[in-house]
């Protein structure tokens, strides 16, 4: 089994869908990751040789931040955002949806559970 920046590989898929199991790499990248290895992207998990699975991890190291380090860098920026008070980090820091969306409807999942008022009376 071949494991990856911390993450095992799925056995018996493809590569290119394989290593979109590494949070921070999608599709294309895997794409690319392969392309630049010079191996085959149809080529199965299982099939793997120890050669394939180093230069793969020495691509990965070199030029993409994934997993942990990833998630870290994502965190930290929220958190900067919240500390200076911008209005990103106001509505991170109050739970609602960043981007502009509407919140009068249709916010459910990032606001949670409505309230007892709006439930149906028996």
């Amino acid at each position: 089994m071949a494991r990856i920046a911390g993450v095992d590989l799925p056995k018996n898929k493809r590569l290119a869908i394989a290593l979109t199991y590494i949070y921070g790499i999608g599709s294309s990248t895997a794409l690319n990751i392969l392309n630049s290895a010079k191996i085959d992207p149809n080529k199965k998990t299982d099939h793997l040789s120890d050669e394939d699975i180093n230069s793969i991890r020495k691509l990965i190291d070199a030029e993409y931040k994934v997993e942990g380090d990833l998630r870290r860098e994502i965190a930290m920026n929220i958190k900067r955002l919240m500390d200076l008070g911008c209005f990103i980090g106001l509505r991170h820091r109050k739970g609602l949806p960043v981007r502009g969306q509407r919140t009068k409807t249709n916010a459910r999942t990032r606001k949670g559970p409505g309230s007892s008022l709006l439930k149906k009376k028996k």
